[in-house]
């Protein structure tokens, strides 16, 4: 039986064209990289979600070992895992 917590998180990737798992919300992000990932998207007109992961320590590690990243943000888009606040930055450019 699949763990219902990898469960909920593919349902929410494939629910978001561009997912962001970090700290905080988008009106109060609790954390310098995930609002740094944030102002990437806002910067190109990105639209995206931001799920705050910070009170959720069984999600946050559901999702470490899904990805094998251990830090935060996590960016997720059309599915797949992207990385973190560096990763938005290197496709820009390239």
């Amino acid at each position: 039986m699949a763990d219902p917590i990898e469960e909920e998180i593919q349902k929410e990737v494939k629910a978001h064209k561009i997912l962001i798992y970090g700290k905080g919300t988008k009106t109060m992000p609790m954390c310098g990289f995930t609002r740094e990932t944030m102002q990437f998207f806002d910067k190109y007109g990105y639209p995206y979600e931001l799920i705050d992961v910070l009170s959720q320590p069984t999600k946050r590690e559901a999702l470490t070992k899904m990805t094998k990243w251990p830090t935060l943000p996590k960016v997720f888009i059309d599915g797949t895992f992207y990385g973190d606040t560096d990763i938005p930055s290197n496709i820009a450019i390239a």
